[in-house]
């Protein structure tokens, strides 16, 4: 019996020290890139003064890290609430909260066809273009910033709105459910330190929007005429026609084949 109960309590431990070391990895990888990294090691300099300082016997300046640790935990919920939100949101975006916003696998398909045929028009005329997909996480709040137009994605029309000098060209087009939701959208910029100086104000929207949300972002740069594409916090450079269409497909088409087979499932077990 009491072998039973040691041999559960190992377990307990040893599941307590590995959901521990996740939840820091994860802490890490959120805060990685972004100025709370500075902000955790002026942390650490203050906890380690305080841990010296009742060492040594220094009670003054002891009492002062001590009065600025239990202060300093509001201080830190302020400091960092963008990273803070943006950790609720990864968790969010988890398979548990998952519903899928694509209709079918055809429709999908079919956005996917005019996205390549819209941006390889513009690149090679050096459009530059911004347009990002919604996935899990809703982005009416980007939306609500532009002008609604609730309209049928085409080539052509995705095209006419980021020509030179349109009404409309300056700023984001965001997709909601397969359709053009709005147009002149304005995307959160990047407050990644390590993003290259050369890129400009679109690849750092873009970026921006994929650090706060899952949305796919396709980016025309208006130099060069390279497509991008960025998820999930990272940047795809220089894709060509053919892999631009390959990760489209892994990226929204997978979605779809989730929800097919989750259905699958259930109605598997509803026949037995």
């Amino acid at each position: 019996m009491f072998d039973d109960l040691s041999f559960w309590r190992l377990v307990a431990i040893v599941v307590d020290i590995t959901l521990v070391a996740f939840v820091i990895y994860k802490l890490i990888m959120v805060i990685r890139g972004t100025r709370a990294v500075q902000l955790v090691k002026g942390i650490t300099v203050v906890l380690s003064v305080w841990f010296f300082s009742g060492y040594f016997g220094l009670h003054t300046l002891q009492w002062l890290m001590q009065q600025a640790v239990i202060y300093g935990v509001l201080a830190i919920i302020i400091i960092f609430q963008p990273e803070l939100r943006r950790a609720l949101e990864h968790l969010g975006r988890g398979k548990l909260f998952q519903t899928s916003s694509m209709a079918n696998t055809e429709d999908i398909e079919a956005m996917i066809g005019h996205l390549i045929k819209s941006t390889n028009y513009m690149g090679k005329r050096r459009i530059g273009a911004l347009i990002s997909i919604e996935r899990e996480t809703g982005m009416n709040d980007y939306i609500e910033t532009g002008v609604k137009t609730d309209a049928k994605l085409s080539t052509e029309l995705m095209t006419n709105i980021f020509i030179p000098n349109a009404p409309l060209h300056d700023g984001a087009v965001v997709i909601q459910n397969g359709a053009i939701a709005a147009a002149g959208c304005y995307l959160p910029l990047s407050e990644n330190p390590f993003i290259s100086k050369e890129l400009g104000t679109r690849h750092r929207a873009a970026l921006g929007v994929s650090e706060v949300t899952d949305a796919i972002t396709l980016v025309v740069s208006e130099e060069t005429g390279a497509i991008s594409m960025t998820k999930n916090g990272e940047l795809h450079r220089n894709l060509d026609e053919e892999h631009l269409k390959q990760m489209l497909e892994k990226e929204l088409l997978k979605k779809d084949e989730e929800k097919a087979s989750s259905r699958w499932q259930w109605g598997g077990k509803d026949n037995g």
